[in-house]
């Protein structure tokens, strides 16, 4: 058992991976909004 293995139950595991996919999408929409401004 290392110091930090209680931030590595299932729930956390979860929502570290949503935090991190919602990052991914934010990153996405920014990237489509400014494509989208340039091209019009």
């Amino acid at each position: 058992m290392g110091r930090f293995d209680s931030r590595n139950t299932n729930k956390m595991r979860r929502r570290k991976s949503q935090a991190k996919k919602k990052a991914r999408e934010a990153r996405r929409a920014e990237e489509t909004r400014a494509a989208r401004q340039g091209a019009s």
